[in-house]
């Protein structure tokens, strides 16, 4: 572990001793007449998306809830907006990009919506003219699993499933992230979600750095970074079909900040955290598939004992979809399972889990700026902490979502 640290470490130092070195030996104009007569205030873009949801037709357990996945799941709650997203970006030097996306629609507490926050602020340096090397800084997502790499604007069912996103809730934290992929499979993840097929975007072929282990927009509560390692390749087959299988790992130790009065646990409530996954997705073309499962050791609330220990976690999902090219509209019927058992370490008291879950729906792209979600869920949550140490739910309910992209 120290030995992959340190090697990780290493390869970033001399990442960024090679950026130095760049600029230093391109103090010359090296940039073409007609770039430089581009002002780089030019080149920055901006698009985004906003997503109002409704929860509550055919609700039959209004307790049945998912803190991690839509804070308007259960309860008296209504009309929601799930998130709000102006997204600017840009490739401001030929070896320099940038992206920062804030949300409009972050809750910091109970009861208060719609406050903005940093989802993402990172920029990327190319160590080739061709960036097909990369060092990612900032705060951004984090290479563990495809479904968390995956945009929600882009994803079928409305939330990540609960095994591998209890992994990294909002899936980002800050951190440095080294990316290796040819230009040729760069292109090819872009077209993945250009093309409407549901991409995970470029993460690389090789992925790999350290971070924080705390979440996005949370300090660091032990000095102790986590190591993060990824590789995922996507397949041609033949003229159309595209299969992307995956591996990835991390390692560190998390703090549980957040623990109810009497609960006991380690010094400092400090934990191991490691988990390794793999990951397989087939395309809609227009037949698609996806599947995904993870297994590792984390904090876990024992009701019994009152006390957050280290035990063991697994869960994964499998999904089957079909994609609809319907004159100039598009419809994507999908069905998920999900299944999880283990704790989850940013909740309180490292909430304790179990979930079984089926979820049927479909996916209606009236226009490229506006579409359609609906969803019915069918759920089973045994979901336990410190103030609900005996708390199983169980219910059906029919989800939608109204989506706007620009």
């Amino acid at each position: 572990m120290l030995i992959f640290k340190r090697l990780i470490i290493s390869c970033l130092a001399f990442s960024l001793v090679h950026v130095t070195s760049f600029a230093q030996d391109n103090k010359t104009d090296t940039i073409p007449a007609a770039q430089q007569r581009t002002p780089w205030y030019k080149k920055i873009n901006i698009r985004g998306y906003a997503q109002l949801r409704y929860n509550k037709l055919l609700e039959t357990n209004p307790e049945l809830k998912c803190e991690q996945c839509d804070k308007s799941w259960g309860g008296e709650n209504g009309f929601f907006f799930r998130r709000i997203r102006i997204i600017l970006y840009g490739q401001v030097h030929e070896r320099v990009y940038f992206y920062i996306q804030p949300d409009f629609a972050s809750s910091p507490g109970s009861g208060a919506l719609n406050f903005g926050q940093i989802r993402d602020a990172y920029f990327d340096v190319g160590l080739d003219k061709a960036n097909t090397f990369r060092i990612r800084i900032g705060q951004s997502k984090v290479p563990f699993g495809f479904e968390n790499l995956q945009s929600s604007q882009n994803r079928l069912p409305l939330d990540r499933n609960d095994a591998l996103n209890s992994a990294v809730a909002n899936e980002r934290d800050l951190g440095m992230f080294f990316y290796w992929a040819p230009s040729k499979i760069r292109e090819r993840f872009s077209y993945l979600v250009s093309s409407g097929l549901k991409g995970s975007g470029d993460y690389g072929i090789v992925g790999f750095g350290l971070y924080n282990g705390q979440t996005a927009n949370r300090n660091d509560e032990n000095g102790d970074p986590h190591v993060v390692a990824r590789i995922s390749y996507p397949l041609q087959l033949g003229r159309k079909q595209i299969i992307e299988p995956g591996l990835q790992a991390f390692r560190g130790k998390s703090v549980v900040s957040a623990v109810t009065a009497g609960v006991a646990g380690k010094e400092s409530f400090e934990y191991l955290d490691q988990r390794a996954a793999a990951s397989i997705v087939v395309y809609p073309q227009p037949f698609g598939f996806s599947a995904e499962y993870n297994v590792g050791t984390g904090p876990e609330y024992n009701p019994t004992t009152n006390t957050i220990e280290q035990r063991n976690l697994k869960g994964g999902y499998a999904m089957a979809s079909y994609f609809l090219d319907i004159k100039d509209q598009v419809l994507i019927p999908f069905v998920r399972y999900q299944y999880y058992n283990g704790g989850k370490k940013h909740e309180p008291d490292a909430r304790s889990y179990h979930v079984k879950e089926l979820e049927i729906g479909a996916e209606w792209q009236l226009f490229k700026n506006f579409e359609m979600v609906a969803m019915y869920t069918i759920s089973e949550r045994r979901f336990e902490d410190g103030g609900k140490p005996d708390n199983f739910q169980k219910g059906r309910l029919l989800r939608l979502q109204f989506q706007l992209n620009f």
